[in-house]
């Protein structure tokens, strides 16, 4: 065929409840006046159930969207493998959820247990970092700042990039269950707590009137998960630094992310807002695990004290960045000049 075009229709007036659509097909192929063509179709009415289409042996489950290359990878080979076997065992959705998050966390810990280490260390060193920014208000010192920061970052044995590089290859498994859950069908007219339908979204509360990209509707799960991820922006950010340049980045990890995964998860599946609230949990307990018991404040500030004379041995990453920072203050300076 060279198109094809598929809509739906919902019978808005005779289906208030949405429980009925029409879908229609369109497609088009080239031939020739006159001639005739028989073409042979193949219908499948029943679940977008991945398994079930799979086992068809057509690419039929390809019509699922669970994401493509290594978020859909991360799908079809290990989150609906282990979804589904966990499945053979436990018959209520929501165990299932709490057993899979559980075990997410456990395989991504390492990298995680490295993030919340050097976020714990940070926090150790914020009064030194809150000096350095005190020492070095104006923006003409910004390179004398930064190479008193790499230096204070390796006499406490941090790492810039430690923090960062282990939550960003986390990435990818979130999203990954962020496409799961609201095309899993097994999910659909699944009952727990006070949700009625995990595939949907959990409304405890209608509202008279419509907000928008919020809904007409309160969705607990959501609701929760945003308040989570309140408390946790709140934990995290007692360790940046009192900065001005800093308060834009409080400002939308405390405030703006939890709002705007408010907005965007109301209206989503209700197992899908109850998975990262259970995330969320779980990341606050591990961050004050790693903070209560593997983090040792007074061996830090021995550390430091112990090296605070000491020469220390610049990196090629250190170098680099250097050589860098003097270029664009280079660059600054000039730019002050032309403005003169």
């Amino acid at each position: 065929f060279s198109s094809a075009d598929f809509s739906i229709s919902f019978y808005d007036e005779k289906d208030p409840d949405r429980n009925l659509m029409m879908c229609s097909a369109k497609l088009q192929s080239a031939l020739e006046h006159g001639s005739e063509v028989t073409l042979p179709f193949d219908f499948y009415f029943g679940p977008n159930h991945y398994r079930t289409l799979k086992s068809y042996d057509m690419h039929y489950e390809k019509i699922i969207p669970l994401g493509g290359s290594v978020i859909g990878l991360i799908s079809r080979g290990v989150i609906i493998p282990t979804f589904n076997f966990l499945g053979k065992f436990i018959h209520n959705y929501g165990i299932i959820i709490l057993i899979m998050t559980i075990l997410i966390k456990l395989v991504i810990s390492p990298l995680t247990l490295k993030s919340y280490k050097s976020s714990a260390k940070m926090n150790v060193i914020k009064p030194e970092i809150d000096k350095l920014n005190e020492k070095y208000p104006k923006q003409e010192d910004a390179l004398k700042k930064q190479q008193a920061m790499m230096a204070l970052y390796q006499r406490a044995g941090i790492s810039p990039m430690g923090g960062c590089l282990p939550m960003l290859l986390q990435l990818p498994v979130l999203y990954a269950m962020f496409r799961f859950f609201p095309a899993s069908i097994e999910l659909r007219q699944q009952k727990f707590l006070w949700a009625d339908d995990l595939s949907a979204y959990d409304s405890i509360l209608d509202l008279p009137f419509s907000i928008p990209l919020y809904g007409d509707h309160v969705s607990l799960f959501a609701l929760l998960m945003a308040i989570s991820m309140f408390v946790y922006s709140k934990m995290t950010s007692s360790q940046m630094s009192n900065d001005p340049n800093m308060a834009g980045m409080k400002f939308m990890s405390v405030w703006l992310m939890p709002l705007m995964m408010l907005f965007i998860c109301n209206n989503l599946s209700s197992g899908l807002s109850y998975y990262y609230l259970l995330s969320n949990l779980i990341t606050m307990f591990q961050t004050w695990f790693v903070r209560r018991f593997l983090i040792d404040e007074k061996k830090i500030h021995a550390q430091l004290a112990a090296s605070a004379n000491k020469p220390l041995p610049k990196s090629k990453w250190q170098q680099r960045l250097e050589e860098a920072q003097k270029m664009q203050q280079q660059a600054l300076k000039e730019q002050q000049k032309r403005r003169r």
